[in-house]
């Protein structure tokens, strides 16, 4: 984990530590360092803080995504911008949470990532969801594009996670197991050309598969 705050980067460590099924690998105080800290180690999930000397976590998750994609980023900031929300998201975070959210909050939002969920803080979620509903004409024409191809299975997988369904949930409500609907969002990742689930339910906002 990295946070250029000791204190910080202190007590998310203590509280990481502490869960029995996360282990804090390395920590960082800017991005070039957790950069490096996270390709070295192999780790499984970053957790970024966006202002941080010499590169920015935003900086970072990208830098993170060419030389090792397979890592799961999570982006934890005292700061809510709208700017730089959509930012992580595009740039393939797949979770977003606000320095004030509970300790038992963000051992959830690390295992949600882990597992190939996603997940925003209730703050976050209510700031996309309006950013959505806001969204231009052209990005619903090009959502809408991207979408034709899908078959009616995959349009109604997209469709429940756009409203931020978990493999679970969805397998539940179209009796599917939770592996073949797995299978399903790794095809529709593909297909959509979007790195990560979280920028698949955008999409199917943007589409109006989720209104």
């Amino acid at each position: 984990m990295a946070d250029d705050e000791p204190l910080m980067r202190a007590g998310i460590k203590a509280l990481l530590s502490s869960v029995d099924d996360i282990e804090v690998v390395a920590e960082a105080g800017d991005g070039r360092e957790a950069v490096a800290a996270a390709v070295d180690h192999q780790v499984d999930v970053a957790l970024l803080d966006i202002r941080m000397p010499r590169m920015d976590g935003l900086a970072a998750a990208k830098e993170l995504r060419r030389l090792a994609p397979s890592v799961r980023i999570v982006m934890l900031t005292t700061f809510g911008e709208d700017d730089n929300i959509v930012r992580a998201l595009s740039g393939g975070a797949a979770g977003f949470l606000l320095k004030d959210t509970a300790p038992e909050e963000l051992t959830r939002a690390v295992r949600a990532v882990f597992a190939g969920e996603a997940y925003l803080s209730p703050t976050v979620t209510s700031r996309v969801v309006g950013m959505v509903a806001d969204g231009s004409q052209p990005r619903k024409q090009e959502a809408q594009r991207k979408i034709a191809g899908l078959t009616e299975r995959e349009l109604e997988v997209l469709g429940l996670l756009g409203f931020g369904m978990s493999n679970a949930d969805v397998g539940q409500r179209l009796h599917m197991s939770e592996a073949t609907v797995k299978t399903y969002v790794s095809r529709l990742l593909v297909k959509l050309d979007v790195t990560n689930r979280v920028q698949a339910a955008l999409l199917a906002r943007d589409a109006g598969l989720a209104d």
